[in-house]
């Protein structure tokens, strides 16, 4: 192995951490990072009622995003409500809820939080693709305090000229729509990346170190020169 080869191994022993699952602890538990949709989301999904901000965590639109926004936890702040992708698909028709889009049921995708009740925790629905009704499931992974209930979106819905947003029924419904933002919602607070990015900066000697193996790197290139 020559000196590149060395010098590249030890920079990526340095810089990077093997993850072996989609949900990895971050601030001593306080927080799990998705590793796949680069996403970190509160342990705690009703972290609004147990950190005495609401008597049962379920607050009106307006009121849920300014608490998520206001949050700092484990020293990090940047906090948001999961966000929704308004694809326009709206349930127009009876099967078209139960497909799977951005309204009803089956959305594995245009959504931060059908993509954790679908994908990361691995439910099903209360209906299937057909539009048959079954039992559904409600797995809730390392997260406490997830509630069986609707939880707001970050969103606003465009086809509601009235006031609406996006909002997730947890438990094992597993369905997407809009309500009106004035409705009581629970809120579950997620980061964009990775918290442990920002909690913990890379040490000086970590940089001072990558910088000599650069030097190597520069001392290989001009030896074959």
């Amino acid at each position: 192995m020559n000196l590149l080869k060395i010098a590249s191994l030890l920079i990526t022993l340095v810089f990077s951490t093997t993850i072996s699952a989609a949900l990895v602890e971050r601030l001593d538990g306080l927080a799990y990072y998705d590793t796949e949709a680069n996403l970190t989301w509160l342990a705690d999904a009703n972290y609004a009622m147990t950190s005495g901000y609401d008597n049962d965590g379920r607050m009106d639109f307006d009121k849920a995003n300014a608490w998520a926004v206001g949050l700092r936890v484990g020293g990090i702040d940047g906090w948001r409500l999961p966000s929704t992708v308004d694809v326009d698909n709206d349930g127009g028709t009876y099967t078209s809820i139960f497909q799977g889009v951005d309204y009803g049921y089956n959305i594995t995708a245009h959504s931060e939080m059908s993509n954790m009740y679908y994908n990361v925790l691995g439910n099903s629905a209360t209906y299937d693709t057909d539009g048959t009704y079954q039992a559904g499931t409600f797995n809730t992974g390392p997260f406490i305090n997830l509630i069986s209930y609707y939880y707001w979106s970050s969103t606003e819905y465009a086809g509601n000229d009235d006031g609406g947003a996006w909002s997730f029924i947890m438990g094992n419904n597993g369905s997407q729509s809009d309500f009106y933002k004035l409705d009581d919602h629970n809120a579950w607070a997620v980061h964009s990346g990775d918290v442990a990015v920002i909690a913990t900066p890379i040490p000086a000697a970590a940089w001072l170190f990558s910088s000599g193996l650069v030097g190597l790197i520069g001392v290989a290139r001009c030896k074959k020169s």
